[in-house]
């Protein structure tokens, strides 16, 4: 009997962080940056799906802004592969399968593009140029 229990994962289970040096944008306001980290939340409405972070964006320079999971966008080079600062490539698709297995696709956006242009499913052959970006 089931008691009223929903057998589905809750969203805590199911949260996968983004890793510190993923390269993101900024939903609504539009603007790139890189994840620098996690910030524990004592008050306020937003927060992560796991209901006490928010996670650090850098912007630029000693520019910080917390942001929450549901305002960003995963920036994605021309390989589909998630870009992060200072990865190879083996990292990066692993991290790249585990985001996707959370985050709706048009989370995923190619770098340089409008974040009204979702990019496609990454690919799940190994090839091209896999070297991260800097920025």
């Amino acid at each position: 009997m089931n008691h009223g229990q929903d057998s589905q994962t809750s969203p805590i289970a199911r949260w996968v962080r983004i890793p510190n040096g993923t390269k993101v944008r900024h939903r609504h306001k539009g603007y790139d940056g890189h994840i620098d980290g996690l910030t524990e939340i004592v008050v306020g409405p937003n927060r992560n799906p796991d209901g006490k972070t928010q996670y650090r964006l850098n912007i630029g320079g000693s520019s910080r802004e917390l942001v929450t999971e549901d305002d960003l966008s995963i920036l994605v080079d021309g390989d589909n592969l998630v870009i992060m600062i200072r990865q190879k490539e083996p990292y990066r698709r692993s991290i790249t399968v585990q985001l996707h297995g959370v985050l709706a696709e048009d989370r995923f956006i190619k770098a340089g593009r409008s974040s009204a242009v979702p990019a496609a499913t990454p690919p799940a052959s190994h090839g091209g140029n896999h070297e991260p970006h800097d920025f």
